[in-house]
């Protein structure tokens, strides 16, 4: 008997978020069926790849590679547009390390100039990303939304302590996208979204953070979770979980052992680069597979490769 395929679709969709302007906008999300099941139905919006850079740049002496393709950008606007050139790159994603109070402790003054630097850099859709210091970030984030008016940029993240400043300064003032983080937990993400709404984000600008961790971290349960939030927004039509997934996999898999470890202090493990780019690659993979809509790296050939796999499935 010869086997008859029966495409699987659901009545409910993933919603779609649009960051950027003009013909750069980047539509995320809008799927009807399970994750990288092209063949069910053609992708309305192909998962994305966004590429990470900081504002204080990487430290890139065991990374050859990354070195030479970012050797002389010697500022936020520099990297940014070398980041927009990166064969596979959808967005770009500028992450304020520096701001960490713990850390640097970079002021707002020198954090928004970075941000006006790679404005003017760059057309391509932008993700700003915070310290992850809930205080600084909602007075950072406050700031940089007024810089970035009229660009349409997504603020990752908005959080259960925060979410009302930056919900308020960033979505209601100015128009932007929110990312609303939570704990790698269903319900959790979902009462975010639903307080995001509450405050009068529109569920249309909102994309869903639930966490993640490198691939052999406890990765397991992130896939679960993504499961779960994919199965309630597809199957049960739940609109408070049918926002796109963007998760930041960089931040991740860029600080387990495997990525930090020097090759002199473990011969046998091989190359450094080669191992952070396998663990990205791998962990990037597996988020898609599991349900994420957008993935944000940092290597330019862990770039390449998921975007190269992507559009392979198409």
């Amino acid at each position: 008997m010869p086997f008859t395929a029966k495409p699987k679709t659901f009545n409910a969709s993933i919603s779609v978020v649009e960051i950027g302007t003009g013909d750069k906008t980047l539509s995320i999300g809008g799927m009807n069926t399970l994750p990288l099941n092209f063949f069910d139905s053609p992708a309305k919006n192909a998962p994305a790849v966004g590429v990470e850079i900081t504002d204080t740049g990487y430290e890139l002496t065991a990374f050859p590679v990354m070195a030479a393709y970012y050797e002389g950008a010697n500022t936020a606007g520099a990297r940014a547009k070398r980041a927009a050139e990166m064969p596979g790159a959808n967005f770009v994603c500028l992450r304020f390390e520096g701001a960490d109070p713990a850390g640097l402790n970079r002021s707002i003054e020198d954090c928004v100039a970075d941000a006006k630097d790679v404005i003017n850099a760059i057309d391509m859709p932008l993700v700003i990303a915070g310290s992850k210091n809930i205080e600084k970030d909602a007075e950072l984030f406050s700031a940089l939304a007024e810089v970035c008016q009229g660009r349409n940029v997504l603020f990752l993240s908005a959080r259960e302590e925060n979410y009302k400043g930056i919900g308020a300064s960033c979505a209601l003032a100015y128009g932007h996208k929110v990312g609303a983080e939570s704990a790698v937990d269903i319900n959790l993400a979902k009462q975010l979204n639903v307080l995001l709404t509450q405050l009068g984000v529109p569920a249309q600008n909102i994309v869903m953070n639930v966490g993640s961790a490198a691939a052999g971290y406890g990765y397991e349960y992130v896939s679960s979770t993504l499961d779960h939030v994919k199965s309630a927004a597809l199957e049960q039509n739940d609109a408070m979980l049918q926002m796109p997934i963007m998760t930041p996999v960089s931040a991740e898999t860029w600080s387990v052992k495997e990525s930090i470890m020097a090759e002199s202090d473990m011969p046998e493990w091989g190359s450094q680069e080669e191992r952070a780019i396998s663990m990205e690659t791998v962990t990037a993979s597996a988020c898609l597979a599991s349900g994420s809509d957008a993935v944000i790296l940092r290597h330019p050939t862990s770039v390449k490769t998921i975007a190269a796999m992507i559009a392979a499935l198409q």
